[in-house]
């Protein structure tokens, strides 16, 4: 649904996205993450042919940015970091003026469809400009979806929202999605990413990786079993003596065992355990958070990634 080789964006003398390759999926939730400054929003406006590429190439929906464009626009939704709107006109007035762009024929069921999804319908009269941050949030929504677009281009969809309207986004993410339409998210929540996304990129102009979070903190940490020992006693680790053991060690009174496959290995780690004596309160996975890989790899110690 949407591939970029080589894709390269230049301001000058800075480079803002640096031969980018990505290809993603019809009906994928993909989540774009870096921080302030990566290159996030520039990606977005060209893969949405609002800005043209220095150099590289892609195409959206099979059609080649440059080729036909408006088509392109047409087919995608965005919400970008500010809403845009027009703040002297109503909410109602703003979704009128780009159904009109769009050239949609039931622009009146479709606006009052969204309205009324996002809690707005009963200020649909109001002045955009009088809206809280989080209603223009949810207005800038209605908009971009208002066309019922094949790609949604997200920037921080929840940002500036209360926790029950950004529910209602991460609900629609996922109504979206079983309806086979390709989501682009850019989100810092990385709990939403964690949640929402198929698959992941993590950016700082230039990819550093992609795939989806669990195999990426996978891979990048292994997996360990954290046992609770009732009597926590240093060199028990040393008599383990199992082979599929890679790495032991003490955190907090609780020991950490690095293995390849838990769900097979956990039953005879404890049955080892309790015939050196140990007293085992409870077994659970170590859980590495996407936060941890995020800040691992934009620090820069991503070697192991």
């Amino acid at each position: 649904m949407i591939t970029a080789r080589g894709l390269t964006r230049r301001f000058g003398d800075l480079v803002a996205v640096d031969s980018l390759d990505l290809h993603i999926d019809k009906g994928e939730v993909f989540g774009f993450l870096g921080p302030n400054g990566a290159g996030k929003t520039t990606t977005v406006r060209m893969l949405s042919s609002l800005i043209a590429p220095t150099s590289g190439s892609a195409s959206i929906g099979g059609t080649p940015l440059g080729r036909d464009n408006r088509s392109i626009r047409q087919r995608v939704g965005v919400l970008t970091e500010t809403p845009g709107l027009y703040k002297r006109l109503s909410a109602w007035d703003n979704l009128m003026f780009f159904a009109r762009l769009y050239g949609i024929n039931d622009a009146e069921k479709q606006a009052e469809k969204y309205l009324k999804m996002f809690e707005l319908w009963d200020r649909r009269n109001g002045l955009a400009g009088s809206f809280s941050k989080g209603m223009r949030q949810k207005l800038a929504l209605a908009r971009a979806l208002l066309h019922e677009p094949e790609i949604l281009f997200l920037d921080e969809p929840t940002a500036g929202l209360d926790p029950e309207a950004a529910k209602t986004v991460r609900d629609l993410i996922e109504s979206l999605k079983s309806e086979e339409r390709t989501i682009f998210l850019c989100t810092h929540n990385l709990d939403e990413a964690d949640r929402l996304c198929d698959r992941i990129a993590l950016f700082k102009t230039k990819l550093l990786t992609v795939g989806d979070p669990q195999s990426l903190k996978e891979k990048m940490y292994g997996r360990r079993t954290v046992v609770h020992l009732a009597n926590p006693r240093s060199g028990i680790e040393d008599a383990l003596n199992l082979p599929f053991i890679t790495k032991t060690e003490w955190v907090n009174g609780r020991l950490l065992v690095s293995l390849s496959d838990p769900e097979t290995e956990n039953p005879t780690l404890v049955r080892r355990l309790v015939e050196l004596g140990a007293d085992v309160q409870f077994v659970n996975e170590l859980r590495i958070s996407l936060e941890d890989l995020y800040l691992d790899l934009m620090e820069g110690n991503h070697e192991s990634a």
